[in-house]
């Protein structure tokens, strides 16, 4: 409501630059309790919001604990360098005492080098030349450096300098960066003081630890000796520190979850106190909030309550104002239904009052995926698992687990579903692992098929099997015309002797195949039906005669007709005259084509019935490309129409053409509240009879070419039904066939790693490959070819303020800060 107020001048900004600095100090505390190994509380209960009073309190108190534990943090880090550097000192001692071994008894005492222009170099000593202004630099090197250390030296000091290193036996930790790496201890033996600069500056730029080199033996024990009491002291007084900065920590840990919440919680509400406005005398917050219907008694109350608990004089109230702006989408789901919910959510928010797909996706998608997945096995071991989630969803380790495993966790009820519809499906298919169970017992006779059972008549007849046949014949074939061998269909599902035939595959793809285009278009032509709810919710009773209505005479009267005649051939056409049912692929084909020979069809009268169908889709086509633009414009004109009710109008997106022409010169709103001459004349000049032609065209392209392509999508239910039978076969036939084939000698053996194989191999390649594949495929069919025949999905989610959506965890306030 204060859009026109920067964000620095508004009421409560103040409180949120406190709350900021609360966070960052406990943030801080976060920090050092993680580095000290203190386990970090995390409570169920969430505590209240502190009142005013409690919120000084707290900033003290935080403030001095982090200035102590600052001071105490400082103090230690600087005692804990100072002892690192002391052992450094001494793993230098230690390892430089084999370098040189001289005494300074017998050290020259030449100050500098005599005259070399009369006397020879050959009258004075080598060494002695040398131990004129002898120095000596030493200290500790990074082991990377080492080599372009003496390289340097060499070259800056041409030559002038001894230098000697060996590398020390255990790593060290830096006193700087605190990373344990390798170390060098080396000794630099140079005479003059100009070199002497230039080492100690080549060692600076190196970043080299120097420490000062002992002249005597006596010197070298004296410094030991100091240097081991003051490690001792300093080992002391670390412990000491340590335990008492844990103590802070600890006793900070007790509170910091409580606080941490309590800082969210606060500045949430300042963030949005922010948001209001002020009246006239700038004592009075208002505010402007949607609220469910049903919640308005709740909120009446729970202002009564804070008006009472804060003890102020006015009491708060609440009035509902008339809005002309579209209310955000509200749709309150549970465990169950939420998983089915953001499926439908991901697709896009449903518009206000629109109708929710997610109500018929509780038993489409499953039973979709289950199509393409149905195996009575796989499906059990799905359900098994997703019962076991649902059994434990009370335990909150399974919502704070990994992402992997977080995610089934919360689609655990679709899982559910899955497995379920998988297991019926499974039993339709009689599929488990890739073998078929003998419940019922086939109803296919093989002994009919011998001459012995029938009479001489049949035998001139029928086509019948003798010894010679079995023995001779690669491939037998039952013929079910003859009497005996087909007895029935089997009671529910396939029968399982299709599971030996070697035409299996032919029998199950032409199943599957008409399965699934029956399946496609009555899921289309629903959700085409579910449109006409919509239109009449939005009292757009136009659309359904103009557009909901020629998309189902369109849909009904080509793929309705296939459907058709799918069913009507399984009626019809038994085993005795099945030779002469016409393909219905060439039926279909030629109702299109008007072919000039006459065919024996299905049916009597069935050319008459095609070409009416056709009339029917040729006049359908005009209707919805023309229908409703050109009754926008003559409803634009000012003209009445049946079955528009414009006092009643509800707007549902601002601004569209469709909805500007049905406004016309009329009120928005029921009553007599007129709009301002402004906006009646700017709403007359936005229609575009154009831009809402264009916009119908493209929508009846897409969907007399999506009728075609969304039909022929659905195929792919009969594709990967038929790829999940076929990897399960080639499973089974790879692993547990030759495992079962082995002799009971070896067999037995060899048969435990077999299944262990195949169990492993089912679930990764089967259930979470397979799965995943039609889990994508049905959402996909579920997002494109059925919401799109309705559901526009281009609302906004109603997100009430809560304190349940602010986090409780730690990290994230790291993240805030």
């Amino acid at each position: 409501l204060n859009q026109n107020v920067s964000s620095f001048q508004r009421k409560f900004v103040g409180e949120v630059k406190r709350c900021e600095e609360l966070e960052r100090i406990l943030v801080y505390l976060v920090q050092e309790i993680t580095r000290a190994n203190i386990p970090l509380p995390e409570g169920e209960v969430s505590p209240p919001a502190p009142p005013p009073k409690q919120v000084l309190e707290m900033q003290e108190q935080l403030q001095k604990l982090e200035v102590e534990l600052r001071e105490v943090t400082k103090n230690k880090e600087k005692l804990r360098k100072n002892l690192l550097e002391l052992i450094e000192y001494t793993h230098m001692l230690r390892v430089t005492k084999t370098f040189v071994k001289r005494n300074v008894e017998f050290e020259p005492t030449y100050e500098e080098f005599p005259s070399l222009e009369n006397d020879s170099l050959l009258d004075y000593n080598s060494m002695q030349r040398l131990g004129a202004k002898l120095g000596f630099v030493s200290g500790l090197i990074h082991q990377g450096k080492v080599d372009a250390f003496e390289k340097m030296l060499w070259r800056v000091c041409k030559g002038y300098t001894i230098v000697t290193y060996a590398e020390l036996d255990e790593s060290l930790e830096d006193p700087e960066t605190g990373e344990v790496i390798k170390w060098y201890v080396f000794l630099i033996s140079f005479w003059g003081e100009q070199i002497g600069h230039k080492v100690k500056k080549i060692c600076d730029c190196y970043h080299c630890h120097i420490y000062p080199y002992p002249n005597t033996v006596e010197e070298r024990k004296e410094i030991q000796e100091g240097l081991n009491t003051r490690i001792q002291d300093l080992y002391t007084v670390l412990h000491k520190t340590e335990d008492y900065l844990r103590q802070v920590l600890c006793k900070a840990a007790e509170s910091v979850y409580s606080r941490v919440i309590q800082v969210k919680k606060m500045k949430a509400i300042y963030h949005m106190l922010n948001m209001c406005s002020f009246d006239v005398t700038n004592k009075c917050l208002i505010a402007e909030v949607w609220c469910p219907e049903a919640d308005l008694r709740d909120l009446r109350r729970a202002l009564e309550e804070g008006s009472r608990e804060s003890g102020a004089t006015i009491l708060s109230f609440m009035n509902t104002i008339p809005t002309k702006e579209t209310p955000p989408t509200l749709i309150r789901t549970n465990r169950f239904t939420e998983g089915f919910q953001n499926i439908v959510d991901a697709y896009g928010v449903g518009s206000y009052r629109e109708v929710n797909p997610a109500l018929f996706t509780i038993i489409t998608f499953p039973f979709l995926f289950a199509v393409m997945f149905g195996d009575l096995g796989h499906g059990f071991v799905m359900f098994l698992f997703a019962l076991l989630l649902v059994i434990n969803e009370n335990r909150p380790g399974l919502n704070q687990s990994q992402e992997i495993l977080r995610m089934f966790f919360n689609g655990r009820y679709i899982l559910l579903l899955m497995g379920l519809f998988s297991v019926y499906t499974g039993l339709i298919y009689n599929d488990c692992f890739s073998k078929s169970l003998n419940i019922f017992g086939s109803r296919w006779n093989v002994s009919a098929m011998y001459s012995s059972s029938h009479t001489q008549q049949e035998h001139e007849k029928l086509v019948l099997w003798n010894d010679s046949v079995v023995r001779h014949s690669r491939v037998l074939q039952l013929d079910p015309a003859i009497p005996g061998v087909f007895r029935g269909p089997y009671p529910f599902g396939i029968d399982p002797i299709w599971n030996l035939a070697t035409n299996r595959l032919t029998f199950l793809n032409s199943f599957k195949m008409k399965m699934s285009v029956i399946l496609g278009i009555i899921h289309m032509t629903f959700g085409v039906t579910l449109g006409i709810f919509n239109h009449l919710h939005f009292r757009k009773k136009f659309n359904i005669f103009l557009v909901s209505i020629p998309e189902l005479l369109f849909m009904l009267c080509i793929f309705g007709y296939l459907i058709f005649m799918i069913v009507y051939k399984w009626l019809v056409f038994s085993a005795e005259n099945s030779r002469e049912a016409p393909s219905i692929l060439i039926e279909f084909i030629n109702m299109f084509i008007f072919p000039a020979s006459g065919t024996s069809g299905l049916y009597p009268g069935q050319e008459h019935v095609q070409k009416v169908l056709l009339v029917v889709t040729a006049l359908s086509v005009p209707v919805l490309f023309l229908g409703k633009p050109l009754f926008l414009l003559w409803l634009h004109n000012g003209r009445s129409c049946f079955g528009v009710s414009r006092s009643g109008y509800t707007l549902i997106r601002k601004d569209s053409e469709e909805e500007v022409s049905l406004l016309g010169n009329q009120d928005i709103e029921e009553g007599n509240n007129q709009m301002e001459d402004g906006c009646r004349e700017m709403t007359c000049e936005e229609f575009n009879f154009g831009e809402i032609l264009m916009t119908q065209v493209i929508h009846s392209i897409e969907y007399c070419l999506g009728c075609i392509s969304n039909t022929a999508s659905y195929l792919r239910l009969w594709a990967l039904s038929l790829a999940h039978a076929q990897l399960s076969d080639v499973l089974w036939a790879m692993l547990m066939r030759v495992g079962l084939r082995v002799d009971t000698t070896y067999g037995v053996l060899l048969l435990l790693p077999v299944i262990a194989l195949f169990a492993v191999l089912t679930i990764f390649i089967l259930l979470i490959m397979e799965g995943l594949s039609a889990f994508l495929h049905a959402i996909r069919l579920h997002w494109v070819e059925f919401q799109n025949k309705f559901y526009v999905g281009a609302g906004t989610k109603f997100v009430p303020f809560s304190f349940s959506l602010l986090s409780s965890k730690f990290s994230d306030g790291d993240n805030v800060a």
